[in-house]
């Protein structure tokens, strides 16, 4: 005689959050002696979503009065479904991870993204809120077709594709392990971990500044090879003293959320440091004011206490900028998968290219085509919230060590 299969039940309770929910429902199924299947529970604004998925062998109706029952004495409602689908485990398993990144994130902006997926047959398993500030971040976990590379990169360029016209910005990375396994992040300098170019800062002092721009426009735009341009610049720098590298250095200001950022990511266990086309002399402050574990930039030559307007040794150029993200994470011991980079320009693309993921951060056109995602919104800190973690996360941290605060945003 063959034993009659187990019946599965879904229950599905809402209503106001409160202690003791969980408990008088689950003290209904192991009076049924039901075996968990799944569970879920998710709590938007203090209004409670908790669904269990049970096995069992006996009355299943009888099962629905006595969870109905239950519910009621604590004031939720309930809906049970009886024969629900258990589903593969497996097939549930999310291929990618979009998040959807805006201040504010409007309706029609969410709708568009929605739409996107559901005409390249991607299904939305999972959404939740991972950051409130300083830009509204939503995470989607996705289903895809497949998970193949091509999938990942036809999802990229759709979502780049319709965030240029939305005002939100879109990441794509793949789900499961590969995107908790990064270990390593080298960010750019000038107009990423710092506003402003530190060369414009000096040139500045030599009265000198708007060419050297028009120079610098021109380079981060991939119009001139950076080591020729950056020898231009720096020539217009002969004569100064050795004194304003100090000068410059003090009234460097950093990309709002660069504290946080890196002290999250220091936190958290990754090695961070720069690999920036500027100049060791001020790199070195800064390194040392935000704690980061390495660096690579250019040495301006000084004799006799002034500049002479030329660079000493390897310029970290393009190419050079890649090498060294290598020879970091060769140091480290961190797989170039596992390495993030962050940069605006094109001199950034060979370094952003050679990393798992590429973040262009408020870049230029040249490297928003190759990067893997795309930020244009001016907060560093949106680098965590792609990464997964959640300001929630951040602010409890930060409460703990004493530096929580929020700094007030234009609207």
């Amino acid at each position: 005689m063959s034993t009659p299969k187990p019946t599965t039940v879904l229950i599905t309770v809402t209503g106001q959050d409160k202690p003791g929910v969980t408990s008088v429902l689950f003290a209904a199924l192991t009076a049924h002696g039901v075996d968990i299947v799944d569970v879920e529970q998710v709590v938007i604004h203090d209004r409670l979503v908790l669904g269990v998925l049970v096995s069992t062998d006996g009355d299943a109706e009888h099962l629905q009065e006595a969870v109905e029952q239950a519910m009621a004495t604590v004031g939720m409602a309930v809906d049970v479904l009886i024969g629900a689908p258990d589903g593969d485990p497996a097939k549930r398993a999310a291929t990618h991870v979009v998040v959807v990144l805006g201040h504010p994130v409007s309706a029609r902006s969410f709708t568009e993204v929605a739409r996107r997926l559901a005409a390249m047959n991607v299904n939305i398993d999972s959404i939740r809120r991972v950051a409130d500030y300083p830009v509204t971040g939503l995470e989607l976990q996705v289903t895809a077709p497949d998970s193949s590379d091509e999938m990942g990169a036809l999802l990229t360029s759709e979502m780049g594709d319709l965030s240029a016209g939305l005002g939100v910005d879109v990441a794509v990375e793949r789900a499961g392990l590969t995107r908790r396994a990064k270990r390593l992040v080298v960010f750019d300098v000038d107009s990423t971990l710092i506003q402003g170019e530190v060369i414009e800062m000096l040139a500045a002092k030599a009265g000198c500044e708007e060419a050297v721009r028009e120079v610098t426009e021109r380079a981060m735009r991939g119009e001139l090879d950076f080591a020729e341009s950056l020898r231009e610049r720096v020539a217009v720098l002969e004569g100064l003293p050795a004194t304003v590298l100090d000068e410059v250095a003090a009234d460097l200001e950093l990309t709002p959320g660069a504290r946080t950022t890196v002290r999250t990511l220091r936190r958290l266990g990754f090695h961070t440091g720069v690999v920036s086309g500027g100049f060791t002399q001020i790199i070195d402050h800064l390194v040392a004011e935000l704690g980061l574990d390495f660096s690579a930039a250019n040495e301006l030559e000084v004799v006799d206490g002034k500049l002479t307007g030329r660079v000493i040794g390897e310029i970290v150029d393009r190419p050079g900028k890649a090498r060294a993200l290598r020879r970091f994470a060769a140091e480290f011991g961190v797989p170039s998968g596992q390495c993030v980079a962050v940069g605006d320009g094109a001199n950034d693309i060979d370094m952003l290219s050679a990393a798992g993921l590429g973040v262009a951060f408020n870049a230029k056109p040249a490297l928003r085509e190759v990067a893997d995602t795309a930020l244009s919104h001016p907060f560093l800190d949106a680098i965590l919230f792609v990464l997964g973690v959640t300001r929630a996360e951040v602010e409890l941290a930060d409460a703990e060590d004493g530096v929580l605060r929020r700094v007030p945003l234009e609207a």
